[in-house]
């Protein structure tokens, strides 16, 4: 039972809990959760709460229900993150990996500006810009292949923005922020299904001979600081048979 303290409620916590040792493969499938007797034992909860986490792991495609045995943890992949949600969670925990997630491959470089690119910047095609791109993986294999387009501009204030190795010290959103003192303050997001090229099947470690034929999730995010500057445009491409998901209380 986790001990961290925070404003979710009970079955929320609960469900967090067992959807991180889930997605981080602390618990393989197969395993069997515990009952809701155990369960509201374990947390000085009510059955009620207890049933409710477990329904909502059910709801969220990690466990099924067998009658007569349990509760049984599934075997699929994690949905991917937008740029945006990496955000959140990097600033709620530093870090924008999701649970079980980890990155490598990560390249920086200064490259010429495509024209979508420079439309999202605010730029003219073809303006130096600094393009880093980094693989994030689970248990399952590649949830993204993400790609970050920062004005060149930024490469002095912060200069590891160059440098093809993960960023230390925060995100290249929160290191732009403490070196320019301008906080973000808006960002934009698009979610959209487009079928593989031949490049993108490279970038996701695939043949580009023979893409995937069906489509893939690709999400996009425009950050920007509180002058109204463009500080980055994101791209995430979605592993083959990844989705993306996203939930919020509603208000009672």
């Amino acid at each position: 039972m986790s001990d961290q303290a925070d404003n979710r409620a009970p079955y929320a916590q609960i469900a967090a809990h067992y959807t991180e040792l889930i997605t981080s493969g602390a618990l393989e499938p197969g395993s069997l959760l515990p009952s809701i007797k155990n369960l509201a034992q374990e947390w000085k909860v009510s059955a009620a709460t207890a049933e409710k986490a477990l329904r909502k792991l059910r709801n969220d495609g990690l466990v099924r229900g067998i009658h007569g045995i349990g509760t049984e943890v599934l075997d699929r992949p994690a949905p991917m993150s937008s740029g945006a949600q990496r955000q959140d969670r990097g600033r709620r925990t530093g870090s924008s990996w999701g649970d079980g997630e980890r990155s490598d491959s990560h390249q920086a470089a200064v490259v010429p500006a495509p024209a979508d690119v420079a439309q999202a910047l605010d730029i003219k095609p073809g303006t130096d810009v600094i393009r880093r791109r980094r693989v994030y993986r689970d248990r399952h294999g590649i949830v993204a292949h993400s790609t970050s387009w920062i004005p060149a501009r930024y490469a002095a204030l912060v200069p590891q923005l160059t440098k093809s190795e993960r960023l230390t010290g925060g995100t290249s959103l929160q290191l732009i922020a403490q070196a320019t003192g301008r906080p973000i303050t808006h960002r934009s997001d698009t979610a959209s299904a487009r079928l593989l090229t031949p490049e993108d099947a490279e970038l996701l470690e695939l043949d580009p001979g023979k893409p995937p034929t069906d489509p893939v999730v690709v999400m996009t995010a425009k950050f920007v600081d509180s002058e109204g500057e463009v500080v980055e445009y994101g791209v995430d491409l979605g592993g083959p048979g990844r989705t993306w998901r996203t939930e919020s209380e509603i208000p009672q």
